[in-house]
C-alpha cells in the first residue's frame, strides 16, 4: 500500500505573499482546514510544508506554507503534486477505497477470467469509473457500482467484477464480445 495519499494539485500561484492555488483531489475539499503538514512530491523525494493558512475560492483551496512568504518562493511549485501521509488521510466508509490503493490492482471477472490491471480512476457525477486496461478488450471502462464490482482485495490487490452486457462492445465492426 502507497504511505502517502495525493490530495491536491498546486495549479498557480495565489498573489504575492507565497500562497498557492491548489486543485483538490480530494472528496471534500474542506479537509485542507483540518491538515497541519502536506508532502511536495519534487523529483526524487517528498518536502515537507507545514501550513499556515487555508482559504477557499471557487473549486480551489488557497494554502499558505510556513516559512514562504514571497511569490519567488514558491513559484517552481506550480504543477507539483501534494500528498499527505496515510495517518493523516480522511478515515474511509465500509466499501470505500484510497485510489492509490486501487491502481495497479488486478482485475478478474466474476467467472475467474483474467480481465487487466486498473489504471485510473475517473470521476463522474453519478459515480467513479474505474479505466482497465486489458490485453484482449483494450481499453475496459467499468462503473463503481454495486451490480459491477463484486469485491475489492486490498490485501491481496484482485477485484472481482460482474461485466454488464455491452460493457466489452469495444470493436468498431459493433461485435460484442465476451469474456472468457
Amino acid at each position: 500500500m502507497e504511505q502517502y495519499l495525493r490530495v491536491g494539485t498546486i495549479i498557480n500561484t495565489h498573489g504575492i505573499r507565497g500562497e498557492v492555488k491548489v486543485y483538490p483531489a480530494t472528496d471534500d475539499i474542506k479537509r485542507f482546514s483540518v491538515l497541519e503538514k502536506v508532502f511536495l512530491d519534487e523529483v526524487h523525494s517528498r518536502k515537507c510544508l507545514h501550513i499556515e493558512n487555508v482559504k477557499y475560492f471557487k473549486q480551489t483551496a488557497i494554502l499558505k506554507f510556513k516559512g514562504f512568504d514571497r511569490i519567488e518562493d514558491i513559484e517552481g511549485f506550480k504543477g507539483l503534486d501534494i500528498f499527505v501521509s496515510r495517518e493523516d488521510a480522511v478515515p474511509l466508509e465500509e466499501g470505500e477505497y484510497y485510489i492509490a490503493d486501487l491502481i495497479d490492482m488486478k482485475v478478474q471477472t466474476a467467472g475467474g477470467g483474467e480481465l487487466g490491471i486498473l489504471k485510473d480512476v475517473m470521476k463522474t457525477g453519478a459515480n467513479d469509473v474505474y479505466i482497465v486496461d486489458s490485453p484482449k478488450y483494450g481499453e475496459v471502462l467499468i462503473p463503481a457500482i454495486p451490480q459491477c464490482i463484486q469485491s475489492v482485495d486490498i490485501e491481496t490487490g484482485i477485484m472481482t467484477v460482474e461485466l454488464l452486457p455491452g460493457l466489452l462492445d469495444l470493436s468498431r465492426s459493433g461485435k460484442k464480445r465476451s469474456p472468457d
